[in-house]
């Protein structure tokens, strides 16, 4: 007869699996992939470095789960911010606004999330990633469209266009380029020319 884990083992082995996740996530923002290895985050867990290859069976597993478990976090903050703002164009800038802030608040971080290079699994997540963000774009463009407020445009090829702009535009500054007090306000002048919004006094 096969072993069945009672539900009190299930909880604490689930427990001990979050806790290797959260710790993973602490040196990730710390020192990014390459500080994750299966030693480290055991240590920094507090546990034996085969309890965290008990959860996952490589490292590139672990990467893969630790990308996906940030990048939710992303997603739900993006489109909270986007929730708010029932008009469509802001919605959009609000999505760039609260992604752009809460990635050069994190660089580290961040510049993991968008281009560290890593594992293939990660590449995998990270189109995924792209999708999720692209779709975030997307809802709101196609309604901007219906709306009459921007102009005639494929909604999905310009919600691609503004993710891949705004992720190449923030890895200088998660790099260690000076990000000054205007590269929000720039980068968020750039998505609403992009989107066909006039400047203001310049129709």
């Amino acid at each position: 007869m096969p072993y069945r884990r009672t539900p009190a083992v299930q909880a604490r082995l689930d427990a001990q699996r979050a806790d290797v996740l959260a710790a993973a996530v602490g040196l990730l923002r710390e020192q990014g992939y390459g500080g994750c290895s299966m030693s480290a985050v055991a240590a920094r867990a507090g546990v034996a470095t085969g309890t965290v290859y008990r959860h996952f069976p490589s490292k590139a597993d672990l990467a893969a789960e630790l990308f996906r478990t940030v990048v939710r976090r992303e997603v739900a903050a993006v489109t909270e911010a986007a929730a708010a703002h029932p008009d469509p164009v802001a919605a959009v800038v609000a999505v760039v606004e609260t992604f752009a802030s809460r990635a050069l608040r994190a660089p580290r971080l961040a510049y993991a999330l968008l281009a560290e290079p890593v594992d293939p699994a990660v590449d995998r997540e990270r189109l995924l990633f792209r999708t999720a963000f692209r779709d975030v774009f997307a809802e709101r463009i196609a309604v901007g469209v219906r709306l009459g407020v921007l102009p005639p445009q494929d909604a999905r090829l310009t919600a691609s266009a503004l993710v891949g702009a705004g992720a190449e535009a923030l890895v200088g500054p998660l790099c260690g380029e000076d990000a000054g007090p205007a590269t929000l306000s720039a980068l968020t002048a750039f998505v609403t020319r992009a989107l066909g919004v006039p400047d203001a006094g310049h129709p």
